[in-house]
């Protein structure tokens, strides 16, 4: 049985990224262009890095999804629907949990790595 490879977060070169817009209903400032490398996929796992423009968009995880991702460059800002916001910037990581539903800003042009894990139902 071959032994299986460490994916690597960081390596994007040559590869062709998914591209895409948050939805238009869902659309509070821009349309920003986003970019998708999708790097590893493994039964709940997916793994891979992620840019866009400046924009601001509502988003709802569903209560069995869950992001980890960790800013590379730019900055983020999450806004939940308390009102409350955590801004993210070069260096950090952070958790979106399972149920969570507010607003997605990007600040300054973004590349994070991420990992969704989706817990099954």
């Amino acid at each position: 049985m071959k032994q299986p490879a460490i994916v690597l977060l960081d390596r994007t070169d040559g590869l062709m990224p998914q591209h895409d817009q948050p939805r238009e209903d869902r659309r509070v400032q821009g349309a920003p262009q986003r970019k998708t490398w999708t790097l590893h996929e493994a039964g709940p796992v997916s793994a891979g890095v992620w840019e866009c423009e400046p924009g601001r968009w509502r988003i709802a995880f569903p209560p069995q999804r869950q992001e980890f991702f960790h800013v590379l460059q730019g900055r983020v800002r999450l806004h939940d629907a308390a009102g409350a916001c955590t801004e993210i910037g070069p260096g950090q990581g952070a958790v979106i949990p399972p149920g969570f539903e507010g607003e997605f800003e990007v600040l300054e042009a973004v590349r994070k790595q991420f990992v969704l894990v989706d817990l099954g139902s």
